[in-house]
């Protein structure tokens, strides 16, 4: 703290794949902070856990030990090895040679009603696979994660309204889960030591479009228009994707400033101006 099987899917997330640069993996040496890590899950004895680049298996000890069925998907292929040797005689560990974000996680679920997820996320593909469990959440299949990546991400992904870092990345992620920030490492946790700080981050997963009364599609694509300029005030975004200004004046909540910037807007009221566009029949762009 990424493994083929049947379990891979293909789609758009091949150009990210291709764009990688070798593989920079800086694994997790300091044995308190796997020994939290797994503990933050709580209880798995009855649990289906998937680890994401579990690496020399540090996690993968103490999860194996804990969990009901643990699956680890792992892209080098030296490690898969060395992971099918490690963990040959414990049959409830079943290693994957594979991309991430090639996979079904629906597959892993076997009898199991949903799935905790843990991982080390590369710097390089961490929104893309925030966007996977995002997705496997809206179905039903993820129930929390547990997942470490630059402390500068993290900071943007539970930065409240108001706050520099709140942006779009903050806002689709609360959509979908609660957060908690669980500890931060420094480079000399890992070997070899990274240049930057790490963060975990448990999300646990509770979608909130209903809640909202909103459409995924058309709300995620709202909230890109609405921070696609930091600069810009939420008004002139709205205007520059392609919404008249009359049609934003009439849909404008009353305890908005006209100008506001997106990163000082709760999610509630975004979704309260988004429905107010839709009950208008105003065309989105």
């Amino acid at each position: 703290m990424g493994g083929g099987s049947g379990m891979e899917r293909r789609g758009d997330r091949l150009a990210a794949v291709k764009r990688r640069p070798k593989l920079g993996q800086n694994f997790l040496v300091d044995q308190g902070a796997c020994l939290r890590i797994a503990e933050s899950l709580g209880d798995l004895s009855g649990r289906t856990v998937v680890e994401i680049g579990p690496g020399h298996g540090a996690i993968t000890e103490l999860l194996a030990a804990r969990c009901k069925s643990l699956h680890c998907i792992e892209f080098d292929p030296a490690l898969v090895r060395e992971l099918e040797f490690r963990f040959r005689h414990q049959p409830q560990v079943a290693i994957h040679r594979a991309d991430i974000l090639s996979c079904d996680l629906q597959a892993f679920l076997g009898d199991a009603a949903t799935l905790d997820v843990v991982g080390n996320l590369p710097y390089y593909i961490t929104s893309e696979i925030l966007l996977l469990l995002f997705a496997a959440a809206r179905e039903g299949v993820v129930w929390r994660a547990v997942v470490m990546m630059q402390r500068e991400v993290a900071e943007r992904i539970a930065a409240k309204p108001g706050a520099s870092e709140y942006g779009a990345l903050s806002a689709v992620t609360q959509l979908h889960a609660r957060i908690a920030n669980l500890l931060t490492l420094p480079p000399e946790a890992f070997n070899p030591p990274p240049e930057v700080y790490s963060t975990v981050l448990r999300l646990d997963f509770a979608p909130r479009f209903d809640e909202l009364s909103v459409s995924f599609e058309g709300f995620n694509r709202f909230l890109r228009f609405s921070f696609a300029q930091k600069r810009k005030t939420l008004a002139n975004n709205l205007r520059s994707a392609g919404y008249s200004a009359a049609e934003i004046a009439a849909a404008w909540p009353p305890s908005l400033s006209t100008q506001i910037r997106s990163e000082a807007v709760p999610l509630e009221t975004m979704a309260e101006l988004y429905r107010s566009l839709q009950t208008a029949r105003i065309v989105t762009p």
